[in-house]
């Protein structure tokens, strides 16, 4: 393959697996933030990648079950403006209220570049502007 066609690559601000028993990370399911996007690998044999890019992303929200308390991991829950990924968890993660903060941080950056205004893109059904 012609290495001059390829994007350049971007450096990977946070990466993680999904933890399953006692917090260990045995499961394909994968998590990358990059700069401008968060991407969700899932998968061994058969890979599916979801991608958001970061201005689209609306609202946070930590949870953490005892188990994962017990365990050190939370999930992070994503609500997007996104057509095909309206909800997007990150599960049973490390640090889940350090990488929420990240995330929060990277998503202004972006809506700052991008020219997005809190919800300015989103209208209800029926709003006159």
């Amino acid at each position: 393959m012609n290495r001059n066609l390829e994007l350049p690559e971007q450096e990977i601000l946070w990466k993680d697996r999904k933890r399953t028993i006692f917090g260990l990370p045995l499961s394909f399911t994968r998590y990358r933030l990059y700069e401008d996007r968060l991407v969700l690998s899932k998968g061994f044999l058969n890979v599916v990648e979801e991608e958001v890019m970061l201005f689209r992303i609306l609202d946070f929200k930590v949870k953490l079950s005892l188990g994962q308390r017990i365990f050190r991991v939370g999930t992070v829950e994503l609500t997007t403006s996104d057509a095909t990924n309206k909800e997007l968890l990150l599960l049973s993660i490390k640090k889940p209220r350090e990488v929420k903060q990240l995330l929060s941080d990277k998503v202004m950056e972006q809506r700052k570049i991008h020219g997005v205004r809190g919800y300015d893109s989103i209208e209800a059904p029926g709003d006159i502007s």
